[in-house]
C-alpha cells in the first residue's frame, strides 16, 4: 500500500480547508498559526513567513520569530479597475508596509501583514470585489493571459478564457467565507468539491493563455496552456493545448527537474473548458500523492507517457484532439511604452524593477503616481507576467496627463534593455525557502552586467536575465538566456541557453559561483558573442550554437528523466 504524503492527511482531515484556522486567529500568544494550518492557509491565498533578517537578534533575545503573512490575490489576467486599484493602494498603506508586489503570476502580493490584521485585510480585499481564494495551495492558481485584451479580438478571447478557467476551477468550500468574511458556517458535512474531491490536487497547478507572437506568459513553463490560433479575420479559430510545464526542482536530486510543456493538439473554442477540466481531473487521479517532489503534472506525464495522458484527457472531455496547428512566438517580453489599441485607445507598459511598487525616498513615487492616475483613468490597470504594470485602455485625451503625472513623480522610462528583460523573485528576507538573495541583489548585479555589455558593444542587446533565491524557480530562471538560481549566501548556479521566445530550457553552465565568477564568466562570453554572433542572433541561441551548453529537454537527457520516474513509480 502506498504511503501518502503528510499533506494528504492534512487535507483529508481539514473539514473542507477549515482546520483550526478560525481558532488560531484568536490566539494572541504568537503571530504564527498551527503547523497543519500553515498548509491549509495556502488554499486561502497566503503563506506564513517571518523576517529572516531579524532571526539572529530575536533568537539571541529568546523571542518568537517576527511572523507575518504574505497574501496573494486571485486576479485572472491581472486586470483591475481604477476603483479597485485605489483600494489595493489603501491596503498597502494600511497593512502591508506601504508596498505592492507585482508577481510573475500576473497578480498582486502583500507582504508583512500581521495575524492581528489578517481578517481586516481580507475583508478589505472582499470590499474591492477581489479575493485570494486558490491563489496558493494544491489547486489551480491564478490564471495568466496575454496582456492588453483591448489590442485585438484574440486578446479579448484569451482574457475571457482565463477568467472562465479561474472561476470554473475555484474550490467550492465555504471555509473562505466563514473564516475571513464572518459568513455563517454550514451545518452538517462540508461541501462536495465536484472537480477537486476531498483531497484537492496532488500539488499546485498553473494555467495560462497565450496569444502569438507574444509569449509574455511563458506558456511552456506551466501545467496547462492554451495558445490562440488566430484566423485571417483576427478571430480565434481554436487553441493549441500544452501540458506538463513546470519550473521547480531540488538541488542535488536529479529526479527533480524543470520541464517545458508538450503540445497535446488543437481544440475548437467550444471545447476549451472541457479540456481544462479533463486535464485537472486526470492529474487529480493520476498524480503522485506519495511524494510531493514528484507530484506536479510534469512528472505524471513523464511517468505515464504523453500519448496515454492525451487519450485520457480526450476521453474525459468527450473530444478528439486535432493535430496542433502552426504558431510562432517572437519573445517572452513585454511591450514597453505606449501601444495603440484597435479601439482608438492606448496602453502604457511601465517597467517595474523586481515588481516592487513603493514610494522611494528621493526616488520614484510609484504608489502616489498610480493613485493619482487612478482618480482620473477610465480604463484598467493590468499586471503582467513579467512583474510589470500596464495602464490600459487610456483615452486619447488622457495620454498627456498620464505622462505628466508619471514624470512629476519621478517615473521615467530610462531602464536599459538588459534591465527591462530581467526578473527576480522576492527571496530574502521573507521567503522561508530562499537560500540566497534575489530581489534585493539582482538590480545591483544588472548594473555591473550592463557595464560588461557596454564594453563589448552590447548595450542595445536584449537578453533575458532571471534570478531566484532557491531552485523552485518562481521567476522562471530555467527559461532565461541567463539564469541565476540561489545555492547559498552570495552563491548561485549559473544557467545559460534559454530561448528568447521561452520554448527551450537553459542548462547548468557554472555551478555554485559568486559575484566575481559570474562577472568573469559573462565578460568572457560577451566578448565571444560580440565577435562571433550572426546578425540579430540572440544570446541564448548563440550559446547553444557555439557549444557552450547542449540543447536538451531539461538539465539531464529527457529519456533519463523518464526512465528514472518510471522506475520510481514501479
Amino acid at each position: 500500500m502506498t504511503t501518502l504524503s503528510p499533506n494528504e492527511r492534512i487535507k483529508t482531515a481539514s473539514q473542507g480547508l477549515r482546520g483550526t484556522l478560525a481558532h488560531g486567529l484568536t490566539q494572541t500568544h504568537s503571530g504564527a498559526i498551527a503547523e497543519d494550518d500553515q498548509q491549509l492557509v495556502k488554499f486561502h491565498g497566503m503563506y506564513l513567513q517571518d523576517d529572516r533578517d531579524l532571526r539572529p537578534e530575536r533568537t539571541q533575545k529568546k523571542l518568537d520569530k517576527a511572523y507575518t503573512f504574505m497574501l496573494r490575490l486571485r486576479i485572472p489576467g491581472g486586470v483591475v479597475t481604477p476603483a479597485q486599484w485605489l483600494k489595493l493602494d489603501a491596503l498597502a498603506r494600511d497593512y502591508a508596509g506601504d508596498a505592492i508586489r507585482l508577481t510573475t503570476r500576473q497578480t498582486v502580493q502583500y507582504h508583512g501583514v500581521i495575524k492581528h490584521n489578517l481578517k481586516a485585510t481580507m475583508q478589505a480585499i472582499d470590499a474591492a470585489a477581489l479575493d485570494t481564494l486558490a491563489a496558493c495551495g494544491d489547486v489551480n492558481r491564478n490564471v495568466l493571459a496575454s496582456t492588453n485584451p483591448h489590442v485585438s479580438a484574440a486578446h479579448a478571447a484569451a482574457y475571457e478564457l482565463a477568467t472562465r478557467i479561474s472561476v470554473d476551477l475555484l474550490p467550492h468550500t465555504g471555509a473562505y467565507r466563514e473564516i475571513w468574511l464572518d459568513g455563517e458556517p454550514l451545518l452538517g458535512e462540508p461541501e462536495v468539491e465536484p472537480i477537486y474531491g476531498a483531497t484537492y490536487l496532488p500539488r499546485k497547478f498553473k494555467a495560462v493563455v497565450a496569444v502569438p507572437p507574444d509569449n509574455d506568459v511563458d506558456v511552456f513553463a506551466h501545467d496547462l496552456g492554451f495558445i490562440a490560433i488566430v484566423g485571417d479575420g483576427g478571430a480565434v479559430e481554436g487553441w493549441n493545448v500544452t501540458v506538463g510545464g513546470g519550473m521547480g526542482m531540488t538541488h542535488g536530486e536529479p529526479d527533480t527537474y524543470p520541464r517545458t510543456a508538450d503540445v497535446l493538439g488543437f481544440v475548437l473554442p467550444e471545447h476549451a473548458m472541457a479540456v481544462a477540466e479533463a486535464v485537472v481531473t486526470t492529474q487529480r487521479d493520476w498524480g503522485n500523492r506519495a511524494s510531493r517532489k514528484h507530484a506536479r503534472l510534469k512528472y505524471t506525464i513523464d511517468t505515464h507517457g504523453l500519448d496515454a495522458f492525451r487519450d485520457e484527457v480526450a476521453r474525459r472531455a468527450g473530444i478528439a484532439f486535432e493535430p496542433a496547428r502552426a504558431f510562432a512566438f517572437a519573445d517572452n517580453l513585454d511591450r514597453y511604452g505606449w501601444v495603440d489599441g484597435e479601439n482608438g485607445r492606448a496602453h502604457l507598459t511601465l517597467f517595474v524593477e523586481a515588481g516592487r511598487l513603493r514610494d522611494v525616498p528621493d526616488g520614484p513615487q510609484w504608489l502616489a503616481a498610480l493613485r493619482e492616475i487612478a482618480t482620473m483613468h477610465d480604463g484598467e490597470f493590468r499586471c503582467t507576467a513579467n512583474q510589470n504594470l500596464i495602464i490600459a485602455n487610456v483615452a486619447p485625451d488622457a495620454r498627456t496627463m498620464v505622462d505628466g503625472i508619471l514624470e512629476r513623480h519621478g517615473i521615467v522610462a530610462h531602464a536599459g534593455r538588459l534591465r527591462r528583460a530581467s526578473m527576480a523573485c522576492v527571496a530574502l528576507p521573507t521567503c522561508g525557502l530562499a537560500l540566497a538573495e534575489a530581489e534585493r541583489y539582482l538590480p545591483g548585479l544588472i548594473t555591473q552586467i550592463e557595464a560588461l555589455a557596454a564594453t563589448h558593444g552590447l548595450s542595445e542587446q536584449s537578453i533575458t536575465i532571471r534570478m531566484t533565491g532557491c531552485p523552485n524557480g518562481c521567476a522562471r530562471p530555467y527559461l532565461a538566456e541567463i539564469g541565476f538560481v540561489g545555492r547559498g549566501p552570495g552563491r548561485y548556479h549559473l544557467y545559460l541557453g534559454g530561448a528568447p521566445d521561452g520554448h527551450r530550457l537553459s542548462k547548468l553552465y557554472a555551478p555554485d559561483v559568486d559575484e566575481a565568477a559570474i562577472l568573469s564568466t559573462l565578460g568572457s562570453l560577451f566578448a565571444d558573442y560580440a565577435a562571433m554572433r550572426t546578425a540579430a542572433e540572440p544570446f541564448g541561441d548563440w550559446v547553444v550554437r557555439a557549444g557552450h551548453v547542449a540543447q536538451t529537454h531539461a538539465g539531464l537527457d529527457f529519456h533519463e528523466h523518464t526512465g528514472a520516474l518510471k522506475a520510481l513509480a514501479a
